[in-house]
């Protein structure tokens, strides 16, 4: 289970980025989950995420997608 769940769903780029990140720098090790429903919100969290050194895992059902971040 995640420590922290990100809902951003029904957010707009590059509100799920920016939330995700905020959740990212606030711990120094752990698991997030990340909640969006637009390829592009997908890709862009990713593409942060891995930036930052976090490796990410993807999973889509029912048009969203639950991408678990993980950071140390």
């Amino acid at each position: 289970m995640a420590d922290k769940v990100v809902d951003a769903r029904g957010l707009s780029c590059p509100e799920p980025v920016l939330l995700a990140k905020q959740a990212i720098e606030a711990m120094s090790a752990g698991t997030i989950e990340v909640l969006v429903e637009t390829t592009a919100s997908r890709d862009n969290v990713t593409r942060m995420a891995k930036y930052l050194g976090c490796s990410v895992a993807t999973q889509e059902a029912g048009g969203e997608f639950r991408l678990t971040i993980t950071k140390g």
